[in-house]
């Protein structure tokens, strides 16, 4: 990884975010792609619709990797998300106002960890993950980093497809993921 390049983190009134965040808010506020009725808005890390889909997420892979959880030192310290670390949250929501999709941005000294990207089922296979995607790349562009890096498990062949398909490329294991062998690591260089 490259050194740390601080990230701004000046409050904002009304979204808790940094000011660079705000604007990244207003950017992606309205970021129409591969599914033209989904829409993808910057949220505060705590808002309701974020929690919960976070939330379905985990249910999803405690299901998916069971037996790999029943050994609770088997997940290393920095897994979980530090809400303090967070740069952008953003959460898709279907023309009809249902939010159907998330992830989040944590800061990784000058890169962004893209985190937390889940679409509730009944939407896969629409382009939520695509209009995620590129609301996260143009929110962390709008940051100033250079490259989102990101972690997946060998039990979501969907989510490797997709960030094969949407340009990331695979790098070695970083921290900290190196005690899970089984993971697949990614980048894509943005610039700024």
């Amino acid at each position: 990884m490259t050194s740390a390049r601080p990230l701004p983190s000046t409050a904002h009134p009304q979204t808790g975010a940094g000011d660079t965040a705000a604007r990244v808010k207003i950017t992606t506020a309205a970021l129409t792609t591969a599914a033209p009725t989904t829409t993808v808005r910057g949220v505060a890390y705590d808002d309701p619709a974020a929690v919960a889909l976070r939330e379905a997420m985990g249910q999803e892979l405690r299901a998916r990797y069971a037996d790999r959880l029943a050994d609770p030192g088997h997940l290393p310290r920095g897994m979980d998300v530090d809400s303090a670390t967070v740069a952008y949250t953003g959460v898709a929501y279907s023309a009809e106002g249902v939010p159907v999709g998330h992830l989040l941005l944590r800061r990784a000294g000058a890169d962004l960890e893209l985190k937390r990207m889940y679409v509730a089922p009944g939407h896969r296979g629409t382009g939520v993950s695509t209009a995620l995607l590129s609301a996260a790349e143009a929110a962390a562009r709008g940051l100033g980093a250079a490259r989102v890096i990101l972690q997946t498990g060998d039990r979501q062949p969907d989510a490797v497809r997709l960030y094969e398909r949407e340009g990331y490329t695979p790098i070695p294991i970083f921290p900290p993921y190196e005690p899970l062998p089984y993971s697949h690591c990614f980048e894509k260089v943005i610039g700024s």
